[in-house]
């Protein structure tokens, strides 16, 4: 392996080592109590299985069959959670093939970030996590469950969910993905729809069928955004079975690889070894190749928080050094959109993770030595799914890309270094996602323009204010002021500025996520703006630089640092965020996870 990522997985182990032998001690623990059923009252649990029909009755009564808890996230709202209304009663009946029992323990909140962007309900997306954590965590602390199945993809969801396993890691655990949407019209169409629109070109009707024709039918988005990011986190961590990330809902793969999964998490629990735990699982290793695949596949830059938050769950203390010091020894290798006209269809038709994971552990970046919910190492992930008689075979997957405008080898990529880069200067720290921002665009110089709002952006361009080169700043956006929205808001009119040949960047604590696109945004900026930070020390026609080859972010003039931070209410109300205000109150920085329950 490359010395540079044994030396950050070193750095990890030590930095983690008295919080990890600490959780380790608390999982061990907790597995050597056994059958959890068996410390229940016959009170306790003559509730527990109330509502179960005679057999499962009988057979939770005693001690040798497994009882598989359910954590879902289904709602039918969002698309991708639409495949999950049928999980449950599926799941049952392969647990009954398998000689086991599942019961849903509980349901969890599940936004849609689609929904919300740019409303006033996007100030609760980022402290949905937490909440998600907490509820997931009430319905295992019945303590009748031997294993648990988390059923999860969006953006805080699968984050959220991730802290609770990490919680009740003495459990056998596994992941269900539900697939993606088939594609619909391209994504180079779909932009085009939305400049169009942006520039009054078009009508809404003409917009709503576009975004229509684009989202269109259960499974998650095509794009690479959080969602699918959160699906790639957890196939190349061994969380979910290899190969089944980005199969569609509705086809008999899909089915037989849910089949596989319950079997396999069944014969994890008749093994009784603490290494098919999920705090085996999920071990320092494990997150520094979650790591790699996010720099390697350029994904989500909201993972550049939620990773920070659901590693110390389980005791890993990771940062934004880390992130860095990895990204300038992996290749970027894949190109989806935003990064490109591709989809997770064609990325997963190309070769998919099973080619990212070859590709990347041939260049020494990727740890092998590691458990996965298959056993141990990582290697086999390297293999893909097939059918026979309806049964998954796995079998040796591709070994060379199959479309390499889309999917490269590591030793031939589309860059040398990751597509996250950690971003430094005297307005802090950021991070800035580099894989989309063309090699004329990486280096900008230009007055600051403060805005308070998006709204402020968009009346600026409708009014034609916005003739000269700039960087849109952005302060109390974020999670202590207003919960960190995402701003996506922002891209159309910044992207149609910058394709009619202006300079133009981004600065702000607040979030873009994995749809961050062609424009130099550094976000996430810590300290922020109502914590006094720099940020809120700059003003209108200030000098910044944006260098994302150097990795810095600066006002060129440290005097701007004398002055007094500007202040801004944070009080809030409607839709339910008045309710929110002690969890923003209590909520730490960005970069050790924004988090109100994990600090």
């Amino acid at each position: 392996m490359k010395s540079q990522v044994l030396d950050v997985t070193e750095r990890i182990i030590k930095r983690s080592e008295a919080s990890r032998k600490l959780y380790l001690e608390q999982m061990q623990a907790a597995f050597d109590k056994g059958i959890n059923r068996r410390h229940l009252s016959c009170g306790n649990l003559a509730h527990g299985f109330a509502g179960c029909g005679a057999v499962d009755k009988e057979h939770l009564s005693g001690d040798v069959t497994p009882n598989i808890g359910i954590i879902t996230a289904y709602n039918d709202m969002l698309s991708a959670h639409k495949p999950y209304e049928d999980y449950p009663p599926m799941i049952r009946a392969i647990a009954n093939k398998y000689k086991a029992v599942a019961q849903v323990a509980g349901g969890t909140p599940a936004m849609c970030d689609g929904v919300t962007q740019g409303q006033k309900g996007m100030e609760l997306s980022l402290l949905s996590r937490d909440v998600i954590a907490l509820s997931a965590s009430i319905g295992l602390s019945h303590n009748m469950f031997d294993a648990a199945v988390f059923l999860g993809i969006c953006d805080k969801i699968v984050p959220g969910l991730m802290i609770s396993a990490l919680r009740f890691g003495h459990l056998p655990t596994a992941f269900l993905p539900g697939g993606p949407m088939t594609s619909g019209i391209s994504n180079d169409e779909k932009a085009r729809i939305r400049q169009e629109y942006a520039e009054g070109k078009i009508t809404r009707a003409e917009l709503l069928k576009g975004e229509s024709d684009s989202y269109h039918s259960p499974g998650t988005c095509t794009f690479y955004g959080t969602a699918n990011s959160n699906q790639m986190l957890m196939e190349i961590m061994g969380v979910h079975l290899p190969g089944a990330s980005f199969v569609n809902p509705g086809t008999k793969m899909r089915d037989a690889l849910n089949d596989f999964a319950i079997k396999t998490l069944v014969d994890n629990v008749h093994a009784h070894s603490f290494d098919r735990t999920m705090a085996s699982i999920i071990s320092e290793k494990t997150i520094v190749n979650g790591i790699v695949g996010l720099l390697a596949t350029g994904g989500s830059t909201n993972l550049t928080i939620h990773m920070l938050a659901f590693a110390r769950a389980a005791g890993i203390i990771i940062n934004w050094d880390d992130f860095s010091n990895l990204s300038a020894v992996v290749p970027l290798i894949t190109r989806v959109y935003p990064n490109g006209s591709a989809d997770v269809n064609h990325f997963h038709a190309a070769g998919g993770i099973g080619f990212v994971i070859k590709t990347l552990m041939d260049e020494g970046v990727l740890h092998d030595d590691v458990q996965t919910v298959m056993g141990h190492g990582l290697r086999q992930y390297t293999q893909e799914p097939k059918l026979k008689d309806d049964q998954i075979v796995y079998e040796d997957g591709a070994g060379e890309s199959l479309n390499e405008n889309i999917l490269r080898p590591a030793d031939n990529p589309f860059s040398l270094t990751g597509g996250i880069v950690l971003m430094q200067g005297n307005i802090g720290r950021a991070v800035l996602k580099v894989s989309a921002v063309k090699e004329e665009d990486r280096i900008i110089k230009a007055p600051a323009i403060v805005f308070n709002e998006q709204e402020d952006l968009k009346t600026a361009f409708k009014n034609d204010e916005l003739k000269e080169d700039f960087v849109a700043v952005f302060p109390f956006q974020g999670p202590k002021h207003n919960g960190m929205p995402e701003l996506h808001q922002l891209m159309p009119v910044l992207s149609i500025l910058q394709k009619r040949g202006l300079k133009v960047g981004l600065i702000t604590d607040g979030r873009m996520s994995g749809a961050s696109g062609k424009v130099a945004s550094a976000i996430h900026v810590t300290p922020e703006a109502k914590d006094g930070g720099p940020i809120a020390k700059i003003r209108t026609g200030d000098m910044i630089e944006i260098n994302c080859d150097s990795g810095t972010i600066n006002v060129l003039n440290d005097s701007f640092l004398q002055r007094t931070p500007a202040t801004k209410s944070d009080a809030t109300q409607g839709l339910g965020t008045e309710l929110y205000g002690i969890l923003r109150a209590n909520i730490s920085d960005i970069e050790t996870g924004a988090s109100f329950i994990i600090t």
